[in-house]
């Protein structure tokens, strides 16, 4: 899916997400991330949301279904660029707590 960046440093993921985290997009991200996270290397994500706009449940589900897999690991997710409407979205799941 376009605008959807994957970047590794080290063993942390960075996902620069698109302007609009749907079901379709959250779906495509999902199917990465998880590739990446099983090659092994992995055990941090950053979800950086410096361009997106728009969040439905589906990237809520996405978050916390990457949470699941690699916490196990001993892994962290963090959130970046998190502002506006995304961070009320946030607050409201519950999402800071896990973070």
């Amino acid at each position: 899916m376009k605008n959807i960046q994957y970047k590794v440093c080290k063993d942390t993921l960075v996902i620069k997400l698109p302007e609009e985290v749907d079901h379709c997009s959250a779906g495509d991200i999902k199917k990465e991330a998880d590739l990446k996270i099983y090659s092994g290397r992995i055990k941090n994500i950053e979800f950086d949301f410096t361009n997106t706009k728009f969040m439905d449940s589906s990237g809520i589900g996405m978050i916390l279904g990457r949470y699941k897999l690699i916490k196990p690991l001993g892994g962290r997710i963090s959130l970046s660029g998190v502002t506006g409407n995304i961070e009320r979205i946030i607050k409201l799941s519950g999402l800071y707590k896990l973070m």
